[in-house]
């Protein structure tokens, strides 16, 4: 119990910034993947963020399966970046990963909305105008996921430093 500790706090996190009042697609989830691709073992990195987003969709809602799924997916891609970038914790290397993983995001998800839904025409000026009217939510999520990650990441770095005893569960 008292060694799973951090991955209560980030599940709170992740769940709690779904809920309370936020700009659309500015919450932790982005943050929470990449952090568990750079500290978490394997199983628990992938599944840390769809435990969270689940558990969130269960209040909030679900919707069609194959847009569910590129969110999920596109988290869990973010999880492979932060796994990639484990050996090269740098300030730099964290924002291009969380960007990298904004920028994902946001392809897969906008091309599922408009492969998948309604809301938009089956061609390429459907597709284009997926993306056009997703922009402000990228925006958001990307100055998000570079602010989780910079409280989640440098903070775990700073803590580590100061207080090393502190590491728990960390990947090897």
């Amino acid at each position: 119990m008292k060694k799973n500790i951090g991955l209560y706090l980030l599940l709170i996190l992740g769940i709690a910034t779904r809920f309370i009042p936020h700009p659309g697609n500015f919450t932790a989830i982005g943050a929470i993947a990449l952090f568990s691709g750079l500290y978490l073992e394997r199983q628990q990195a992938f599944w840390l963020p769809i435990i969270i987003m689940f558990i969130s969709d269960i209040f909030i809602g679900f919707y069609s399966p194959y847009i569910m799924a590129s969110v999920y997916i596109g988290f869990a891609i973010t999880v492979l970046i932060g796994q990639y970038q484990k050996n090269k914790i740098r300030f730099g290397n964290v924002a291009l990963g969380a960007i990298a993983g904004s920028v994902i995001f946001f392809l897969l998800t906008n091309t599922a909305v408009w492969l998948f839904g309604t809301m938009y025409a089956h061609n390429l000026s459907g597709l284009l105008e997926s993306y056009y009217l997703a922009l402000p939510f990228w925006r958001n999520q990307i100055i998000g996921d570079l602010f989780y990650s910079g409280v989640l990441i440098g903070g775990y770095e700073t803590i580590k430093k100061m207080v090393p005893q502190v590491v728990v569960q960390e990947k090897k």
